[in-house]
């Protein structure tokens, strides 16, 4: 049985990111759910990162729910937040905006 990478947490089956429960430094290898995945930048405590690729466009999920849209392709390994990250409630506020 492998044993469980206590450096983050995966909160549903259906998620395609983690979340980082200490900071990651680059290039740091993580494995979980017979996955095994290194980081591509820096992930900070309580951020996440993509466990697959994740096309722009598509959301991101999270406790099994989406939580946003992918506002650029992402990498398995990436770091995922504002940067890359739309929350809906963001596309609502832009979608009224005007």
């Amino acid at each position: 049985m492998e044993q469980k990478d206590r450096r983050v947490q995966h909160m549903h089956p259906s998620d395609n990111v983690v979340v980082a429960l200490v900071e990651l430094p680059p290039n740091t290898a993580i494995s979980f759910a017979g996955k095994h995945i290194v980081t591509r930048a820096r992930v900070p405590f309580g951020h996440k990162m993509a466990v697959c690729t994740i096309p722009r466009g598509t959301p991101v999920i999270k406790y099994g729910e989406s939580i946003g849209v992918a506002t650029a392709d992402v990498v398995c390994g990436d770091h995922v937040h504002s940067h890359n990250l739309v929350t809906e409630r963001g596309i609502q506020r832009r979608d009224n905006d005007g």
